[in-house]
């Protein structure tokens, strides 16, 4: 009986560390089978792509809607506040981005950093959020399209939408149409359809551009009339301008598209971080030089919130600058489209590559070196969607997997930085290999009394017993003793990091729950806050105390971009995104929650068998190429 509870024990055991397996930073050991997508990006590209991800239609509707009843003339620095919390996660992923140059994005560094259970949720998440995304943006061009041509009955009838009588359900054969453009476009070739996602954007940033200049020329002749008003700068206080920026947070995602095509860069380590960069600089000035423009036209209460900047022109004797507005509007909607159908094949393809979804979506075109398989099946079930659904009341849910992505980057900036993966997962065929430098490792111990490979201290380089000269190593047991003090003192402040680390999580959890359960009693929420953040400050303290482990300045493709200012940055930027989470309200999370239990589903009884870490071997990382040397020799 004793020894049958053991055997479920250990199976138990072995199931829950399963959860949290780790994989490897790609590197000069590891040689992908089949053909590899084509790295023809340069940072310009990167930013193309970044940019028309990020200024969709909403910024030309939002200007409107925030100041009427958020910010009045203030909107442009609640854009300016929202670009600033943007950046903090702008930070995390450009050093991620260029520590684990690889498709998969946050997905990607979350498998690496946390463990495999984590990184599925994290990849299930952004699947729903591209597909939704991309449907509902199809969705937007169609009405936007038939304003510039000047009603529905201007546009050829087999686009104009109609409802299905017997199903009561609205198509949209223009959605689909686009849809299906865009993803025989991003299926010909990363260079054509980079190509044609810098134009149109660029065709966008002209149509603000004219916004900007020759707004600003009306405004001088007004007088900034928009910013004479009795109401004062900041008619709704600073409370209004801060939830103002909680609203415009939402029109910097984005940016993380960039990381999606990191194995297309062709500097990674720097275009990639740069690309991040200059997409966040370029569309927060624009969003501010458009927000000072617009509000300073007009009154904000004057404000049209369905056509903000057209309705500005126009009060001003510009009608026929609709047409120019409106051609921005479609454009930004195309870009957004492309943005939001192009990152989702290369997360489909990372995971299939890991073993966590079937093989077929890992597949690389051999002619235009892209995954085909995996964009054409996004690409039909974005269709699919944009033409029989209206997924405006599931938009929610495309924040959901964007905030949860921003999150968990930010913690896997802290767990590199204080406590990166130590153990690296080989193949098994490497057996012989890891067993020969294994009995290696015990004879050399044996004769020195130092521990093995598979104790908790690990051996020390030889190096560090030889004198300079090139003398004969000195057994010293002073030295002895002191080298395995430093490693027990490393492997403690390792542990009190990761408790840390969970303990300023749990602390974030309560502290935002509190203050957005506006139904709870007072005394409650202020109980509940008080503790979250006493437990959040706390963790906070001893992480600033901790040295940061040595370890990290060889993590991964080191030389690239450094997040400043950990542990400080990081625990901001999960602060303000776990608020903006918990602010989603019920009805969003009930929808994304049965998404998750059915990611969840497909992981237990899929991804978890078929993972390519299943059968691996996990080893010390400082004895991962002494291991591939003896595999080199072996061979030969």
């Amino acid at each position: 009986m004793r020894k049958r509870s053991e055997v479920l024990f250990s199976k138990y055991s072995k199931g829950l560390k399963s959860l949290v397996r780790r994989k490897q930073v790609d590197s000069v050991h590891v040689r992908r089978e089949g053909h590899q997508l084509a790295r023809q990006l340069s940072a310009l590209d990167l930013t193309a792509i970044g940019v028309g991800t990020t200024i969709g239609a909403g910024v030309y509707v939002l200007v409107g809607t925030v100041a009427r009843e958020h910010t009045g003339p203030a909107l442009t620095v609640s854009f300016l506040i929202a670009g600033l919390a943007a950046a903090l996660s702008a930070f995390c992923y450009a050093e991620l981005a260029s520590r684990c140059p690889s498709a998969g994005s946050a997905y990607h560094y979350t498998y690496i950093c946390i463990g495999e259970s984590v990184a599925w949720l994290i990849g299930w998440s952004l699947i729903l959020e591209y597909t939704i995304g991309g449907s509902a943006i199809a969705r937007g061009i169609s009405p936007n399209l038939a304003l510039f041509f000047g009603g529905e009955d201007k546009l050829p009838a087999f686009l104009v939408r109609h409802t299905i009588p017997q199903l009561g359900v609205v198509v949209d054969p223009c959605a689909a149409v686009l849809v299906v453009i865009v993803t025989i476009l991003l299926c010909a070739g990363i260079k054509e359809s980079s190509l044609v996602q810098t134009i149109v954007t660029t065709v966008n940033v002209c149509a603000m551009l004219f916004i900007i200049i020759a707004g600003g020329y009306l405004a001088c002749k007004t007088g900034w009339a928009g910013y004479e008003l009795h109401s004062g700068f900041f008619p709704f206080g600073v409370n209004g301008m801060l939830a103002g920026s909680a609203v415009v947070f939402f029109s910097y995602i984005g940016f993380d598209a960039v990381t999606a095509a990191a194995e297309e860069a062709k500097r990674p380590l720097r275009d990639l971080p740069l690309g991040i960069g200059m997409t966040l600089s370029l569309c927060c000035i624009l969003y501010m030089l458009v927000s000072v423009v617009i509000v300073g036209l007009v009154p904000y209460f004057s404000l049209n919130p369905d056509t903000p900047i057209s309705s500005a022109f126009s009060a001003n004797g510009m009608q026929w600058a609709a047409y120019i507005v409106t051609a921005g509007a479609v454009t930004a909607l195309c870009a957004s489209l492309m943005g939001s159908l192009f990152p989702q094949p290369r997360l489909l393809m990372a995971m299939a590559r890991d073993g966590l979804l079937p093989s077929f979506f890992s597949d690389i075109s051999t002619h235009t070196q892209v995954p085909v398989k995996s964009t054409v099946t996004a690409g039909t079930l974005a269709a699919a969607l944009a033409f029989f659904m209206d997924v405006s009341q599931l938009s929610g849910m495309v924040s959901v997997g964007t905030l949860l992505a921003f999150t968990v980057v930010a913690i896997s900036i802290l767990i590199l930085r204080y406590a990166p993966p130590d153990e690296v997962p080989l193949p098994p065929s490497l057996q012989q290999s890891i067993d020969s430098v294994r009995m290696q490792l015990d004879d050399d111990s044996q004769g020195t009394g130092r521990k093995n490979f598979n104790g908790v201290v690990d051996i020390v380089e030889q190096s560090s017993h030889q004198l300079e000269d090139g003398e004969a190593e000195i057994q010293c047991p002073l030295i002895q003793k002191q080298i395995t003090e430093d490693k027990q003192n490393q492997q403690r402040r390792r542990k009190i990091a990761m408790w840390s680390i969970a303990l300023f999580c749990i602390g974030v959890l309560v502290l935002t729950s509190a203050a957005a359960a506006e139904y709870l009693p007072s005394l409650l929420r202020f109980t509940l806050g008080a503790v979250g953040a006493a437990i959040l400050l706390c963790s906070l303290i001893v992480l600033v105390c901790l040295n940061q482990d040595e370890a990290r300045h060889s993590f991964g493709h080191t030389g690239g971009f450094l997040c400043p200012f950990v542990p400080l940055l990081p625990a901001a930027c999960i602060l303000i995104n776990t608020y903006l989470l918990i602010s989603l309200g019920v009805d969003t999370w009930i929808r994304v929650s049965i998404w998750l239990i059915i990611g969840s589903l497909i992981y237990i009884f899929y991804g978890w068998n078929h993972s390519s870490l299943t059968e691996a071997v996990y080893v010390p990382s400082a004895y991962v190429d002494e291991i591939y040397r003896a595999s080199s020799s072996l061979q030969v």
